[in-house]
């Protein structure tokens, strides 16, 4: 509710226009990926995956609807139908030719539809953005505020700074690192803008659980011992 909340105050034209012209990809199921790339070796080419990646990445939200096999992709955006393009065994300069044309045609279908390029700035009701991001700060103090406390009475002085910074920089390093690439990845498979965010939530429910069996009381722990 807080990200939707993020999208209706900050950037309204986006609800508008999926509420208005609504995107839709016309693609055969078999050529979508899960396009979960988190080093950047993949290639995802067919013209479903074309066509979802490029809207995820404009910040677009969209649904699928699925197609006759081995048709390809198309981008329906109001009264508007723009068709993807296969890449796999394009060279470097058609493969460049195409994703321009692509890009460019698509561009010019989201901006008739009414699709931002960015927010405008005219438009941000700026007390409500810093109502929404005030919440969020909140419930990160929530967090932020009894752990450093509690990482300290959690281990014995001897061995402190290790045992803090190995799960720290575990959880930060891995499953936050992983964050981008894991939340494109859904986004893209779902053209929902927010699916992404099931992957913290997920983490955060495990930590509770994990956290809930495991962790023991640090009350009048003494933490010079």
């Amino acid at each position: 509710p807080i990200f939707k909340g993020l999208t209706h105050f900050a950037n309204p034209a986006i609800e508008e226009a999926r509420s208005n012209s609504p995107a839709l990809v016309v693609a055969d199921p078999s050529t979508c990926s899960f396009q979960f790339d988190p080093v950047g070796l993949r290639k995802f080419t067919s013209s479903c995956d074309v066509a979802t990646a490029a809207l995820t990445k404009a910040g677009v939200p969209y649904d699928v609807q699925p197609a006759a096999a081995g048709s390809l992709a198309m981008v329906n955006v109001g009264s508007a139908s723009v068709t993807s393009y296969e890449a796999a065994g394009l060279t470097k300069e058609e493969g460049k030719a195409k994703a321009d044309a692509f890009g460019a045609e698509l561009k010019g279908a989201l901006t008739t539809a009414g699709y931002p390029a960015k927010a405008d700035g005219s438009r941000i009701n700026i007390a409500g953005t810093i109502f929404m991001l005030w919440l969020l700060v909140l419930y990160v103090t929530m967090v932020y505020g009894p752990i450093a406390a509690y990482l300290v009475e959690l281990f014995p002085t001897r061995i402190r700074y290790t045992s803090m910074s190995l799960p720290y920089h575990i959880g930060n390093g891995w499953f936050g690192g992983f964050l981008p690439a894991i939340s494109f990845a859904l986004v893209a498979g779902t053209g929902n803008l927010y699916y992404g965010l099931w992957y913290p939530i997920i983490i955060a429910l495990m930590s509770v659980v994990i956290g809930g069996l495991f962790l023991r009381e640090t009350k009048n722990v003494d933490i010079t011992k």
